[in-house]
């Protein structure tokens, strides 16, 4: 097999990846280099037996008269709706935990986390449980709600004037699930043809996603899981100790594991490993639930090892030969890592049949009987444990990675390590020592540049510039191994974003942790704007997804549109091909929510571009530099 793989930001990553024979997605990337122009542009539809049609000058309709906007509407609104239903489930799986630890009466760790949530959505109960319960049982009913009846919780838990602009524009959502049913239906054969209607549902589905599949998640998986803790830890393959047993987790449903770590604390539990000649047995980190659990490490530093990298590190974690099962919940749990685990004798398990996998066993997640599901995912990792160690078959990566990484940063973490109060960080944004902030989210992927390359190198130059950088996701991975969520990364940083960093001992770029923190960013964000009494399109802050990859990165996408944010895409999102939808997200959005798309593929223009959005709005709010 040739020696060619696509870049990355992560040398040593990139070494290791070079030295092994077997396929993964690395090699995979230069094998798949050519695209499809028409799907590139949104504007190949094969809804119905007639096509698929390509658009084009010379083709400017397909058969049924659809064109070029109509035909990039649908599949963006499709596509929206995907990733919302994601999180939405991720939602509501975390909701029907809370339900169930409420009916059980297992005590809730973030308890701070559930009085607060319930004096926000004005819940009362003569107890925790009661709160809690009633807590549950709104959520699911507004989620659930016909898309005619508005959601009751938005206006509870948005920034007013947020709210307000929605209201003027005529897009809070309805129940989140019948919004996405809606959707669905919309941009099938012959229904929907308005390409500005698809749009404004897309931004429905922003909104919903963002305050229910994004800050209404973090806050239920808090209350079940405790509240992360700002600490520093070492990331990377480094990470994985090969005399453990070695559980290596993907997905974005933290909630799911929660008895799991129960069990894992259990001193039993730990024998059963003892006794195969293990030093114990361990979660190994992996993309979103890795970084969730990370931003929590201090809650499970005997049971969790570290984050060891993002979605397209986790064929390079498997290829260590240090990981004896595998369990995934979600997305971001790559297909190629099936036969790499089907060659190396690693056990796979789903505990959500949304994510089955081939080649795993399904253990449903069943909110009754969880001590048998859990024990049997623990005897599957004791018994390949094991047979490794029979195979002596291990590759540790003892130099992956960083050394350490600052996490378990929240807009409330954030806060109290400010003094309690957001006024030193505005106070340095309006002396300019800091210009502003940008929050480079998301994904990674192999397009853009390779490897996490626009990722690392857009952050470089931001920092550089004087710039704090505030990441969620599979960024954090990222940013993570590459060194610069350390506090050494200080020396890459302008003269005064290095001085604060260095005065207050943190690094430039924050770990916010996993993609559903974009909406603990939203918050903050919030409490900024709240502070200055002014909306939040107002703030210098502009969100950057360099490396977007998948629905649920553009459903994130349009809410922070619909939050009134500058967007950037290093890559565009497959509407290029529509001169309607270009115009609409580059600049008609901006007269309805304040927010505006920005596309640039290039890394020197992408920061030159976030630059002068920050520019324009300091002087907009009249500020010095």
């Amino acid at each position: 097999m040739k020696n060619i793989l696509c870049g990355s930001a992560d040398q040593t990553l990139q070494t290791f990846l070079e030295s092994v024979p077997c396929d993964h997605s690395h090699r995979r990337m230069v094998q798949q280099e050519i695209k499809c122009g028409f799907g590139l542009d949104g504007v190949c539809c094969r809804l119905c037996s007639n096509g698929p049609c390509r658009i084009s000058k010379s083709r400017p309709k397909g058969v049924c008269g659809a064109d070029a906007d109509t035909i990039a509407a649908r599949n963006l609104l499709r596509s929206v709706a995907a990733g919302s239903g994601c999180y939405i489930h991720v939602l509501e799986n975390a909701v029907k935990e809370l339900r169930q630890a409420a009916i059980s009466g297992r005590p809730f760790k973030g308890r701070d986390t559930l009085l607060r949530l319930c004096s926000m959505t004005e819940i009362s109960g003569d107890s925790d449980k009661e709160k809690a319960l009633h807590l549950a049982n709104l959520l699911l009913e507004d989620i659930r709600r016909p898309a005619e009846e508005k959601m009751v919780l938005t206006e509870k838990l948005a920034y007013g004037m947020r709210v307000q602009a929605w209201l003027n524009a005529d897009l809070l959502p309805g129940g989140a699930k019948d919004e996405i049913f809606n959707a669905v239906i919309k941009t099938s054969t012959n229904l929907n043809s308005d390409p500005e209607d698809m749009l404004r549902q897309c931004l429905r589905l922003g909104i919903s996603t963002g305050i229910y599949g994004l800050v209404l998640v973090n806050m239920i998986n808090d209350i079940l899981m405790g509240e992360p803790q700002i600490s520093f830890d070492p990331v990377g393959m480094q990470v994985i100790d090969p005399e453990y047993v070695n559980v290596m987790i993907t997905g974005h449903q933290h909630s799911m594991f929660g008895y799991l770590t129960e069990l894992l604390e259990n001193p039993a539990i730990q024998k059963m490993a003892e006794q195969v000649g293990a030093k114990g047995i361990r979660l190994v980190g992996c993309t979103c639930v890795g970084q969730d659990f990370q931003a929590r490490s201090g809650l499970f530093q005997d049971t969790f090892c570290g984050h060891a990298g993002n979605n397209y590190t986790s064929e390079a974690v498997l290829l260590t030969g240090c990981i004896d099962l595998v369990v995934s919940e979600f997305n971001c749990s790559l297909p190629g890592i099936e036969p790499i685990c089907k060659d190396l004798g690693i056990s796979m398990i789903c505990l959500d049949d949304a994510a089955k996998k081939k080649g795993a066993d399904l253990i449903s997640y069943a909110r009754t009987g969880r001590e048998d599901s859990n024990i049997a995912v623990l005897v599957s990792a004791i018994a390949s444990y094991n047979r490794r160690k029979k195979a002596d078959r291990h590759n540790p990566m003892k130099h992956h990675g960083c050394h350490e990484a600052m996490t378990g940063l929240t807009d409330i973490t954030l806060k109290q390590a400010l003094g309690g109060t957001f006024k030193p960080l505005l106070e340095q944004i309006r002396k300019g020592t800091i210009k502003g902030v940008a929050a480079v989210v998301g994904c990674s992927n192999l397009r853009a540049k390779g490897h996490d390359v626009f990722t690392v190198e857009l952050v470089k130059k931001l920092i550089a510039a004087d710039i704090l950088v505030i990441s969620a996701g599979c960024t954090c991975g990222s940013l993570g191994n590459c060194g610069l969520m350390s506090r050494e990364a200080v020396s890459k940083a302008g003269p005064g974003l290095s001085g604060v960093c260095r005065s207050l001992g943190i690094p430039p770029v924050l770990n916010f942790g996993p993609c559903l923190a974009i909406g603990r960013i939203e918050c903050a964000a919030a409490e900024l704007a709240a502070e200055l009494g002014v909306d939040i399109p107002q703030l210098p802050v502009v969100v950057s997804a360099p490396q977007w990859l998948e629905e649920q990165a553009l459903a994130d996408g349009v809410f922070a549109l619909a939050m009134g944010f500058n967007v950037h895409l290093g890559l565009p999102p497959f509407v290029t091909g529509s001169p309607f939808i270009m115009e609409t997200l580059g600049e008609g959005i901006e007269q309805i929510t304040g927010g505006k798309l920005i596309i640039e593929t290039e890394i020197d223009a992408a920061a030159d571009k976030i630059f002068e959005v920050i520019a324009e709005k300091r002087r907009g709010l009249k500020l010095n530099g």
